[in-house]
């Protein structure tokens, strides 16, 4: 055997295994599989549920009760307007953790290995999302009990508070994707963490999520009226508390056709590219 065919068969027997074409149906299951590996990351690091609960908790103590006596004048009142509020924030800021962690995996080389295998290509991407979906329900869950407990009773009951935290759920599943294409773009976990909260900061807290857009000056106004993060506070607001649904439900689902359409198959793209 010549040195040539040699190194022919070790190139062969080292280069990775294209992913066949797979179906939509199988692409689900290779994500599923993944994102059950998601999951398993909450039980080795319990620290990150600490770390999404105990900002959200940070922010009830702090808004409800420093800020509500001077925004409306009584505590209460400023508490059943910004739970909804709370709650959505938490959720979106914490989307920014999607593409810390796939730029941490990337980093450790775990994504060379799912290259490797015959997986559908969104897979490792779906399986990441999908598990953190799950952590920002316990935020969800979380910041609701605290709500509770300090005397919240959303009027839309049980079902209003179940559909409100349903279309959060479905807004952050859509801007994930955004973060993940930041997390697979930029190069390092750092720059995705500052990069994330320069754009972050104006989306959430120039919303209607703290304070009403009418009472905020004309320019920032307009941009609370169009920001996606008002929309699915107002959406949650009239799912918990009543008041208009449709109109920002539909600028809700509106967003996430717009943040899906983008970014998933650029976040795929990315993948390809990089890992």
């Amino acid at each position: 055997m010549t040195a040539a065919t040699t190194a022919e068969s070790t190139a062969a027997e080292t280069a990775p295994v294209l992913a066949p074409r797979v179906t939509p149906l199988v692409a689900a299951r290779h994500g599923a599989l993944l994102t059950w590996r998601s999951l398993l990351k909450i039980k080795r690091n319990p620290e990150e549920i600490l770390g999404l609960t105990f900002m959200p908790l940070m922010f009830v103590a702090l808004f409800v009760f420093v800020f509500g006596q001077a925004m409306m004048g009584d505590w209460q009142a400023y508490r059943d307007f910004i739970i909804p509020g709370i709650t959505a924030q938490s959720v979106i800021f914490a989307t920014i953790g999607t593409g810390v962690a796939l730029n941490t995996d990337i980093e450790k080389g775990i994504f060379d290995r799912f290259r490797s295998l015959p997986i559908a290509r969104s897979a490792p991407l779906v399986g990441a999302i999908l598990g953190d979906l799950v952590r920002y329900a316990l935020t969800v869950v979380a910041v609701l009990v605290v709500a509770v407990l300090i005397g919240y009773r959303p009027a839309g009951g049980v079902l209003g508070v179940v559909a409100a935290g349903g279309v959060v759920l479905l807004f952050a599943f859509a801007l994930c994707w955004l973060s993940a294409f930041m997390g697979l773009l930029l190069r390092t976990p750092m720059a995705v963490n500052i990069f994330g909260s320069v754009w972050m900061f104006p989306l959430t807290f120039g919303a209607s999520t703290f304070v009403d857009p009418d009472q905020m000056p004309s320019w920032m106004a307009a941009f609370a009226r169009i920001n996606p993060v008002t929309h699915v506070t107002d959406t949650m607001r009239g799912l918990m508390e009543g008041g208009p649904v449709l109109q920002p439900l539909a600028w809700t689902l509106v967003w996430v056709a717009v943040l899906l359409g983008v970014f998933f198959p650029l976040a795929t793209r990315a993948y390809r590219n990089r890992a």
